[in-house]
């Protein structure tokens, strides 16, 4: 009876031990994919800035005269075909669920900066103010959507920590 006792106590703590390691295994596992999300999700956000910083400056160049109006139509193609490779980015990242809503906030601001910036060409080509308007109005709701997005992100990461 003792000796059955003894191989009880000795099962439990090992159980014990076990699910103290499983859950600190999966713990690291989960902070692990959260950094790997965060890194892809930032590395984005980079290359979206860089391809955007790059159209303003070809629109300064316009408007210095440094490129034709051709030059830079070509150029737009270009850099809405880009633009869209990286909003396709969005859809092969696997965010842990805290963070599903700032990537969709993220996805989002870019959907509506890539028609902000088709509004905005065609405004250049047309010289139609309705289509400057269009384009400011989305530039604002992408500004908006990316600010929600860093607030949400910044929500879920710090709840994660804590």
């Amino acid at each position: 009876m003792k000796v059955k006792a003894t191989y009880l106590a000795v099962a439990v703590g090992i159980g014990i031990i076990a699910l103290a390691v499983f859950y600190m295994y999966s713990a690291d596992q989960g902070r692990i994919r959260g950094k790997t999300f965060g890194d892809s999700l930032q590395a984005i956000q980079d290359e979206l800035k860089q391809e955007q910083t790059l159209f303003y400056s070809k629109k300064e160049m316009l408007d210095e005269k440094s490129i034709t109006q051709q030059e830079f139509a070509d150029f737009a193609k270009e850099h809405d075909a880009k633009l869209n490779e990286i909003l396709a980015k969005y859809d092969s990242l696997r965010p842990p669920e805290p963070f599903v809503k700032s990537m969709e906030l993220f996805k989002s601001s870019t959907q509506k900066q890539i028609e902000s910036d088709k509004y905005f060409v065609e405004w250049i080509a047309s010289n139609d103010t309705s289509n400057k308007v269009r384009s400011d109005e989305l530039i604002q709701e992408s500004f908006e959507d990316e600010m929600a997005g860093l607030a949400s992100y910044n929500k879920a990461k710090n709840n994660a920590a804590g």
